[in-house]
């Protein structure tokens, strides 16, 4: 697939500490990608080497195939951790001040920005100083900031920060609807569960090392432990001898947690249940969350 975005050999040094070390990946097209890893693992430093906040020391960086040049910021939208709105200015003057920074014509950024901000419902808030605003509502208006000029490479550090649940899900249908239009989206946080209900790949970074990267159901499923849970009507008597190919780690409410022996299969656990006289209402694997292989993984990468 073709990618938007492509790292080679990216290193960067501040002073004697290296922040980015020989660190490679791609965005493709139309795809959610996770930038994650620890505080101080070196993905700030590289989002600013991708929007030429600062420049790598070794490495290429492509946009669409081509050498990053001072043009290509107009195609990427940036919404950082860190605000950057001007509190004293209205609403509607900073955006098309943003807009046209962007490249946008008057007329166009004025359009489009009324579009958006129909559709969030919030353009009343047009001739309101960002002062004014919520940590919430100025998040809205940032994200209209960063998609307003339909660039083909938008990066979110942090988007759900401050919102309610109704308008982070507003917030992620529009990053869901930028996704199917071919727009790729470079997602970092620390909140592993929004990565696994967005992201399609990820990249782990330690301490300026790539330690991780794939696809998410793909790394998952390589960090499964054998572990099945069961939901069951009957009586299981604890006090009999365990059956061989599996060990109880816990029994409760009528729900066993169970880790298969090598040579078992979940048929053959199946099985052996049903001959001990249970009946089976609900069978499934138990894969790790992503939170779970990230301190692993950071934890390891430390020691």
């Amino acid at each position: 697939m073709e990618s938007v975005l492509s790292l080679q050999g990216i290193v960067k040094k501040y002073h004697n500490h290296i922040a980015v070390n020989n660190i490679s990946f791609e965005v493709e097209k139309g795809t959610i990608f996770g930038l994650l890893g620890p505080n101080g693992a070196g993905k700030t430093s590289l989002i600013r080497i991708i929007t030429r906040i600062t420049a790598a020391d070794e490495g290429t960086i492509l946009i669409n195939g081509e050498k990053l040049h001072g043009l290509h910021p107009e195609k990427i939208g940036y919404m950082p951790e860190e605000r950057g709105l001007y509190k004293k200015m209205k609403v509607g003057e900073q955006l098309i001040y943003l807009a046209q920074l962007k490249g946008l014509p008057y007329r166009e950024a004025k359009q489009k920005l009324t579009a958006w901000m129909k559709k969030f419902d919030i353009l009343s808030w047009w001739d309101k100083k960002i002062s004014d605003l919520s940590k919430g509502m100025q998040q809205k208006v940032q994200f209209i900031a960063t998609v307003v000029h339909e660039p083909a490479l938008i990066i979110l550090d942090e988007p759900f920060s401050g919102l309610d649940p109704i308008n982070a899900n507003l917030i992620k249908d529009e990053i869901f609807a930028l996704k199917e239009k071919g727009t790729s989206i470079l997602f970092s946080t620390h909140r592993m569960e929004q990565v696994e209900e967005i992201c399609e790949k990820i990249i782990l970074v330690n301490k300026g090392h790539k330690i991780l990267d794939g696809n998410v159901q793909e790394i998952k499923q390589s960090f499964k432990e054998n572990l099945f849970s069961v939901k069951y009507q009957g009586i299981l008597d604890v006090t009999a001898p365990q059956t061989t190919g599996y060990t109880i780690m816990e029994n409760k409410n009528n729900t066993l947690m169970l880790k298969l022996d090598s040579d078992t299969s979940p048929n053959m656990l199946l099985k052996k249940l049903m001959e001990n006289g249970l009946e089976i209402l609900h069978f499934n694997e138990v894969l790790p969350s992503l939170n779970d292989i990230f301190i692993k993984q950071v934890e390891q990468n430390n020691e």
